[in-house]
């Protein structure tokens, strides 16, 4: 199979689940129930290990760890994510049923975003090698803030993103119904659902400054590092009403995103001395996640009584 068809038949197959996913099973706005969400969470989990084997038997047992590597990195990297979408629609009222369709465009932008990210990143390593000195470092500093930070506060009023946005569009001062611009008396206004879209595209870009470095970590391969953080992302929408509800339970997750943000940026920045063997780097992300997922459930608990 040639590189030029599997580019093309991916992007159709990613063309044809949002066409799917918007135009058929949630073509109107509605409040999206736990179950559906979990549902949709499998199925895309349930995808990205079927395009996982077909990589293995088409790229070979490498390609298939740095595919899941990387799948495994931002997928985990998104759980933060959704909880800052928490906090941004609780802070704008969002009604519940116009959510979905906040998210899908908010991602679809998200998307070609990262394509831009992910394509200028590799052709920038192929061409200045010194460059994934200045990326590990950058992670090892994240991986550092994320702890010392402390407590994550949002005020979107002071947003200079959302600013400017209400400086070039006259907004709306309540939501009209789902819809992202309206006409009235002959103008056209924004609606305060378009302004929480920006919000989370530009949210969205921050964290991509963290996560496509950290995937350029585990793979150089533009196709893999590409198709894992596709697949990672379109599976953010249905993840989002599933944990949403129960943030609490992942208190201690930041401090496992801490510890490998560190390790990947480590390893990049070794690389040309030792490598790593990916089959390390999986196993470490996957125990570092589950202990940290572990320590919230049992010590958060702990904590409330």
């Amino acid at each position: 199979m040639t590189t030029s068809t599997l580019w093309i038949g991916f992007n159709l197959f990613i063309l044809l689940m949002l066409a799917l996913d918007l135009g058929v099973f949630h073509r109107s706005s509605k409040e999206v129930s736990v179950k559906d969400a979990l549902l949709w969470t499998c199925v895309w989990v349930f995808m990205s290990f079927l395009f996982n084997t077909f990589v293995y038997y088409q790229f070979g047992q490498e390609k298939a760890f740095e595919f899941f590597t990387g799948y495994l990195i931002e997928k985990s990297l998104s759980v933060d994510n959704i909880f800052v979408i928490v906090l941004i629609f609780s802070y704008f009222k969002v009604p519940t049923e116009y959510q979905h369709k906040v998210l899908f465009w908010g991602i679809l932008g998200a998307l070609l975003l990262r394509v831009l990210f992910i394509f200028a990143g590799v052709d920038l390593i192929h061409r200045f090698h010194w460059l994934v000195y200045i990326f590990g470092g950058f992670l090892v500093f994240t991986g550092i803030k994320i702890v010392s930070q402390g407590e994550m506060k949002l005020d979107p009023q002071q947003n200079p993103v959302v600013k400017f946005t209400r400086k070039l569009f006259r907004v709306t001062p309540d939501f009209e119904k789902d819809k992202f611009f309206v006409r009235k008396n002959g103008l056209l206004w924004a609606t305060p659902l378009f302004v929480v879209v920006v919000l989370i595209e530009t949210t969205d870009l921050i964290f991509a400054v963290d996560s496509i470095p950290a995937i350029l970590a585990i793979s150089d391969d533009t196709f893999i590092v590409y198709t894992s953080n596709v697949f990672a992302i379109l599976g953010l929408r249905s993840l989002y009403f599933a944990l949403s509800g129960i943030e609490k339970y992942f208190v201690y997750l930041k401090y496992g995103l801490s510890i490998i943000l560190v390790f990947v940026g480590v390893k990049m920045c070794i690389a040309d001395w030792y490598k790593i063997p990916i089959e390390i780097s999986l196993a470490f992300i996957i125990l570092t996640l589950s202990m940290a997922v572990l320590a919230s459930m049992v010590l958060g608990q702990t904590k409330k009584e």
